[in-house]
């Protein structure tokens, strides 16, 4: 007997890649470059040379039997240290190697974080808008997820419905900075804020709730934001992050959990996370991108047209009407549709060869998120279409 839950889940398909695989198949038929393709986060510029370098100068220099192996329970200890180093230098924190587990991408992070510091029967709480699937990340570690509403002038934390959310049962709150899908970063007034929320109804209820920041779009940020970093306002904070961003290499299926050397239990849960590993099947990351990513920690690739494309659609949006918030980073923005169903919106816009995602599955209905990182020459020829979908469809002027 197959199991069912799983077997469930193949009826709720995201519908991310659904969209994506409808721009797929159109583009079959006319052409991709005539889909305007806004529906997958799939990173759009190549990764920095330096990293195809430290991968070819591995594979040609480095014993076979070593790089190919696999790695210590724990991951990479150079690579560990490599990582603290770098956000010791960054940030002013003081992580060592034995706080950093180097994971297979966010996911991997966020899997293991979960795992860390909640158990069955408790919940999780975030902020919507957020990544539809922090829901099985969460449930397939036995809590259940809890959604804070959206507080859509600004995208901050509705801090009014945390009271109605948090309870002994919490383990962890959950957030996005910069956000996606609204590119929306935290301010430091919001951590602040969280943070001594969090201390506060952690001494009420007589235990610690973590902090589960996930960062992949750290570095995305634009017009000099300065990306606040969470771990530096709650001792409490696991950080998950992602090198799929950032060297455009989201194949590699890279990253680390960060554990704040302050946390409680704090020199436990990168043990523990080797252990999660051993019971979830995520062992040993790739030797090979581990070392390569140690080699390249404080390079990015080359992310300026994610600010152009955003400069330019934000643009083209506040012309026709729309209500948005303008991005701080990543390479998403978070549009108010022009009807209460953002799914019809969005349906509606397939037919001008559009492919834009419904903000319900993100928990904010009546929005539609754009994944903006393409060639900005689409982007422009994206506006031909977009004014003929709002003039013939919602009689918006343009």
């Amino acid at each position: 007997m197959i199991a069912q839950h799983y077997k469930d889940m193949l009826g709720a398909k995201s519908v991310i890649r659904e969209i994506s695989e409808w721009s797929t198949a159109r583009g079959k038929e006319i052409g991709y470059e005539n889909v305007f393709d806004y529906s997958l986060g799939n990173p759009s510029v190549p990764c920095p040379p330096q990293f195809t370098e430290a991968c070819l100068d591995l594979l040609e220099h480095t014993d076979p039997v070593a790089l190919h192996g696999y790695t210590p329970t724990l991951t990479l200890p150079e690579v560990r240290a490599q990582v603290a180093e770098s956000l010791n230098r960054r940030f002013g924190m003081d992580y060592t190697a034995g706080h950093i587990f180097m994971t297979s991408g966010a996911a991997g992070a966020l899997a293991h974080a979960i795992r860390c510091v909640g158990v069955s029967g408790q919940n999780i709480v975030t902020f919507a808008p957020f990544f539809p699937e922090y829901k099985p990340y969460v449930e397939g570690a036995g809590l259940t997820l809890r959604v804070a509403p959206p507080r859509v002038e600004d995208f901050q934390i509705n801090f009014d419905a945390l009271d109605g959310l948090v309870d002994e049962n919490t383990a962890a709150v959950l957030i996005n900075s910069p956000n996606n899908p609204s590119g929306v970063a935290y301010s430091a007034e919001t951590l602040t804020r969280l943070a001594d929320y969090l201390t506060a109804t952690g001494k009420k209820y007589g235990h610690h709730i973590f902090l589960i920041s996930d960062e992949p779009y750290r570095e995305i940020a634009f017009g000099g934001v300065e990306v606040p970093y969470p771990a530096k306002f709650y001792a409490d904070t696991l950080t998950c992050y992602s090198f799929s961003k950032s060297l455009s290499v989201p194949g590699e299926r890279i990253g680390y959990v960060a554990v704040n050397p302050h946390a409680e239990d704090a020199d436990y849960i990168v043990p523990m996370c080797g252990q999660i590993s051993r019971g979830t099947g995520h062992n040993c990351p790739s030797g090979l991108f581990q070392w390569a990513v140690g080699r390249c920690i404080d390079l990015t690739s080359d992310l300026q047209v994610y600010e152009t494309n955003m400069n330019l659609i934000y643009d083209e949006l506040k012309k026709l009407g729309f209500t948005v918030s303008k991005p701080d980073g990543t390479f998403y923005i978070f549009p108010k549709a022009l009807e209460e169903d953002a799914n019809a919106f969005c349906r509606k816009a397939m037919a001008y060869d559009l492919a834009l995602v419904p903000g319900d599955t993100f928990g904010c209905p009546g929005y539609f998120r754009m994944a903006y990182c393409i060639g900005t020459e689409k982007v422009r020829r994206s506006f031909a279409a977009l004014e003929k979908f709002v003039h013939e469809v919602y009689g918006v002027e343009v």
